[in-house]
C-alpha cells in the first residue's frame, strides 16, 4: 500500500489562513489602542485607574456598538467592509496618540471630550471587524464551531501578545506617539494584505491598494518624524525651550529651560524650578538634620534629580547615603547632564551616595540596615500606585528601619490648597506610630508647601541655627514654618489605608477645587 499523497491546499483554505493571521494583527492593533489611550491619558490627567477604567468601559462599549453595525454589512461587501474599516482604524488609531498629545497641549479644555470621542470611534471600528472577518470564512467552512475556536484563539493570542510588549518594550523604547503609529501601519498592512490576497473575489482592488499604499506613507513619515511632532506639542504645553525629553517605562521626563531658569516635569506636572527649588529641598532635608548632630547614614527615597542630596552632603558628619528611586533614566540624567549635575552638585556622582534604581517598598522589605534620617521625596499622591507610598503600612515599614532617635521627614503637598490631602498624611503617620510635627515654606513656583517631620520619640525643638551655609533657612524663617495660620486649620480626616486610598481621593478633591 502506498500512502495517501498529502492534500494539496487549496486557494480557499489558504485564504483562510490569511484571514486567521489578520485576527491575530488585528486583536494586537485594537488592544495596542486602547492601552496608548489610558496610558496617554494617565500621564496627562494622572489618576491611572479613573483613566483605564472608564477609557476601557468606552471602548468595550463601542466594541459592542460596532458588532451590532456589522448586522448591516451585506455578506458579498464583507470582505470589502473589512478591508476598508481596517484602513480606517490604521488612520484614526495611528494618528490617536499624537492628536491628541497636540489637543492636550493646544486645546486643554476640550482634551476628555476628544479622548473619549477617538476611543469610541476606535472601538466601533474594532468591534466590527471580528464579525466580518467570521462571515468571510464561514463561506468556505461548513463547522461553524471550529470557525469560532480558531478566530477568538488568535483574538485572545494577539490581545495577550500586544499586552506583554506594550509595558516591557513598546512603550519605554518608541514611546506613545510612535506605537500609535507602528500599530496604524500594522492595520493598514492587513488591508493590503488581505486585498491582495483576495483579488480575484474583490473583481480589481488597485483603488485600494493605491489608497492603502498612500496612508501606509503617510504614518510611517509620523512615526519617522513622531519625536518632532511630540517636541512642537510639549513647546506649546511647557512654553520654555525642551532641551531633554523622554518617555521611561514610568514616566514622561521632560526638562525645560528659559535663560537660568531650568525646569523638571514628570508627566507634565512641574516637579522643581531651579531658581526657588533651594527653598524647597533647604526645608526638606534641614530641619532635620540639623537636630541630628550624630546622623551617619540618611536614605532617601524618591528624589532622583540629586537636590535633596545635595543638601545632605553639606553635613561632614554624614557617613553614607542611599537613595532609591525607581527610575533609571531619572537617576542616569541628573548624573550626567552637566547643567543638572551643576544643579545638583554633582550629588550622585559623590563617593558617599549609593544609587539604587528599584521599588521604594520592595527594597524596604529587605535586609537594608538602619537610618538616622529617612527622607521621603515622592511625587505627590495624584494616583493610587503612589498613594501606597503614603499609606500605613509603607510607614510602619518605615519604621523597622529608622534609627532609634531618628527622624523621618515626607512631602506632603501643600496644607493651603490640598488641606485634606496633607492632612491625612499627618494622620497616617500617627496611626503608624509616629509622633508628627507639621511645617510649611513658601515655595514660589508651587505656593505654600508643606512637610511633615516624624519620629517616634516624643519633643522636637525647631533649629534656632544650622552648621552648614543655606539661602533661605535662619532662626527667624525656621520658626514660622512650624506656625500655621488660621487659614491652614486642620480639617477632620482618616489615614491612608491600603483598601480605601483615602488620600487619593482627598487630593483629587482639593486640587480638583483648585483648578476650578
Amino acid at each position: 500500500m502506498f500512502p495517501a499523497p498529502a492534500k494539496a491546499v487549496t486557494l480557499p483554505a489558504m485564504l483562510d489562513r490569511v484571514l486567521i493571521l489578520s485576527v491575530f494583527v488585528v486583536a494586537s492593533c485594537g488592544l495596542a489602542y486602547e492601552l496608548v489611550a489610558g496610558a496617554l491619558a494617565s500621564y496627562l490627567l494622572g489618576d491611572s485607574v479613573l483613566q483605564f477604567s472608564t477609557i476601557i468601559g468606552c471602548y468595550l462599549f463601542a466594541m459592542g456598538v460596532g458588532a451590532h453595525l456589522s448586522r448591516y454589512v451585506r455578506d458579498e461587501d464583507a470582505l470589502a467592509r473589512f478591508i476598508d474599516i481596517e484602513l480606517l482604524v490604521g488612520v484614526l488609531g495611528g494618528l490617536s496618540a499624537t492628536l491628541l498629545f497636540l489637543v492636550f497641549a493646544w486645546m486643554s479644555a476640550p482634551f476628555r471630550s476628544v479622548l473619549y470621542v477617538v476611543v469610541f470611534l476606535v472601538g466601533v471600528l474594532v468591534g466590527m471587524e471580528i464579525p466580518l472577518v467570521m462571515r468571510v470564512l464561514n463561506r468556505h467552512r461548513a463547522a461553524f464551531s471550529e470557525l469560532v475556536s480558531r478566530v477568538l484563539t488568535f483574538d485572545y493570542l494577539g490581545a495577550l501578545a500586544v499586552s506583554l510588549l506594550f509595558p516591557l518594550l513598546l512603550a519605554p523604547t518608541l514611546g506613545l506617539a510612535r506605537t500609535g503609529f507602528l500599530f496604524g501601519m500594522l492595520n493598514v498592512g492587513v488591508a493590503l494584505w488581505t486585498a491582495w490576497h483576495f483579488r480575484a473575489e474583490l473583481g480589481g482592488v488597485s483603488r485600494r491598494l493605491l489608497r492603502g499604499g498612500v496612508i501606509l506613507i503617510l504614518l510611517a513619515g509620523g512615526f519617522l518624524l513622531s519625536d518632532r511632532l511630540t517636541h512642537w506639542a510639549e513647546q506649546g504645553l511647557f512654553g520654555d525651550d525642551i532641551v531633554f525629553a523622554r518617555s521611561t517605562p514610568y514616566q514622561r521626563i521632560v526638562v525645560t529651560r528659559w535663560q537660568d531658569d531650568i525646569r523638571l516635569y514628570l508627566n507634565g506636572n512641574l516637579q522643581f524650578s531651579s531658581r526657588d527649588e533651594h527653598r524647597y529641598h533647604e526645608a526638606l532635608v534641614h530641619p532635620a538634620l540639623a537636630a541630628l548632630p550624630g546622623a551617619r547614614r540618611v536614605l532617601v527615597l524618591g528624589g532622583g534629580d540629586g537636590l535633596a542630596v545635595r543638601e545632605i552632603l553639606k553635613y561632614k558628619n554624614i557617613d553614607s547615603v542611599t537613595l532609591v528611586d525607581l527610575d533609571p533614566e531619572m537617576t542616569g540624567l541628573f548624573t550626567t547632564s552637566a547643567p543638572l549635575v551643576a544643579l545638583n552638585a554633582g550629588a550622585l556622582r559623590d563617593k558617599r551616595v549609593k544609587v539604587v534604581n528599584a521599588d521604594a517598598g520592595q527594597w524596604l522589605e529587605g535586609d537594608v540596615g538602619s537610618f538616622d534620617l529617612i527622607v521621603a521625596d515622592f511625587p505627590d499622591p495624584s494616583n493610587y500606585a503612589l498613594g501606597k507610598l503614603y499609606s500605613v503600612p509603607m510607614y510602619r515599614l518605615m519604621t523597622r528601619h529608622l534609627a532609634a532617635g531618628g527622624y523621618l521627614v515626607v512631602q506632603s503637598t501643600s496644607p493651603y490648597f490640598a488641606p485634606h490631602a496633607y492632612w491625612c498624611i499627618d494622620a497616617t503617620l500617627r496611626e503608624a506610630g509616629f509622633q508628627t510635627w507639621p511645617y510649611h515654606v513658601y515655595v514660589p513656583s508651587f505656593g505654600e508647601w508643606g512637610y511633615i517631620l516624624a519620629g517616634t520619640r516624643p519633643g522636637f525643638t525647631p533649629p534656632s541655627q544650622y552648621p552648614v551655609a543655606t539661602r533661605y533657612l535662619n532662626a527667624a524663617t525656621t520658626a514660622e514654618m512650624f506656625r500655621f495660620p488660621p487659614d491652614m486649620t486642620p480639617p477632620v480626616v482618616e489615614p491612608n489605608r491600603l483598601n480605601s486610598q483615602s488620600l487619593v481621593r482627598y487630593f483629587e478633591q482639593d486640587w480638583g477645587q483648585v483648578i476650578r
